[in-house]
C-alpha cells in the first residue's frame, strides 16, 4: 500500500513540475514586447470647445503649422496612428499658446495628447477645451523604437540549444507513524 502511494505521489509531483514548467514558459512569452508599426501623419485633427458660448469647432492643422481657435494658437509637431489592422492608438505632440491682452503669446500647453483617452493629458483652461480626435494623410511608417541590451526575440541561444531541465531523483518522504 505504501509503495502505491509513493508511486502516486511521484506521478503527482511530476505533473506539478510539468504544469509549473508550462506556466513559466507562458510567462516568458508574455515578457516579449510586441511593437505595432507607428504611422506618421501630416495632419492632426482637433476639436475645440469654447465653454462660454458652447461653440465647438473642428480644427484640421498640418504638422508644424499653426491653427487658431479664438485666442488659442495650436501647433502640432508630430501625429502618429497605427495600421488599420492594429488596435487604434492615435497621439500627437502639440504646443498651445494663448494670445494675452497685451498681444503676446503665452505657452499654456506643451505635451502629448491621445485621441483614445482625451482626459489623460488634457489642456487645462478655464474657458477652452482642446482635444485630439484623429490624424490624417499618412506619410510613412515610423522606424520601430530602438532596442536596448535587454533580451528579446532573436536574442540568446535558439530554443533547441537550451537543454531541458534535469530532474533530480526525489527521496521518499517519511511519514511518522
Amino acid at each position: 500500500m505504501a509503495i502505491g502511494k509513493a508511486r502516486g505521489a511521484g506521478l503527482l509531483g511530476a505533473m506539478r513540475r510539468a504544469r509549473l514548467a508550462l506556466i513559466a514558459a507562458m510567462v516568458g512569452l508574455l515578457d516579449v514586447p510586441a511593437h505595432a508599426q507607428r504611422v506618421e501623419n501630416a495632419i492632426a485633427v482637433f476639436a475645440a470647445l469654447d465653454k462660454v458660448t458652447a461653440a465647438v469647432k473642428q480644427l484640421t492643422v498640418q504638422l508644424n503649422q499653426t491653427g487658431e481657435f479664438r485666442t488659442l494658437k495650436i501647433t502640432p509637431r508630430a501625429c502618429y496612428t497605427r495600421a488599420p489592422t492594429e488596435p487604434p492608438r492615435t497621439s500627437t505632440f502639440v504646443e498651445i499658446d494663448e494670445i494675452m491682452f497685451d498681444g503676446k503669446p503665452k505657452r499654456i500647453f506643451s505635451g502629448w495628447m491621445f485621441a483614445e483617452s482625451p482626459g489623460l493629458n488634457p489642456l487645462l483652461h478655464p474657458v477652452f477645451d482642446v482635444w485630439l480626435t484623429s490624424c490624417s494623410q499618412p506619410q510613412r511608417a515610423a522606424p520601430p523604437p530602438a532596442k536596448g541590451p535587454q533580451a528579446g526575440p532573436g536574442k540568446g541561444p535558439p530554443p533547441e540549444a537550451v537543454p531541458p531541465p534535469t530532474e533530480e531523483p526525489r527521496r521518499p518522504r517519511r511519514v511518522p507513524r
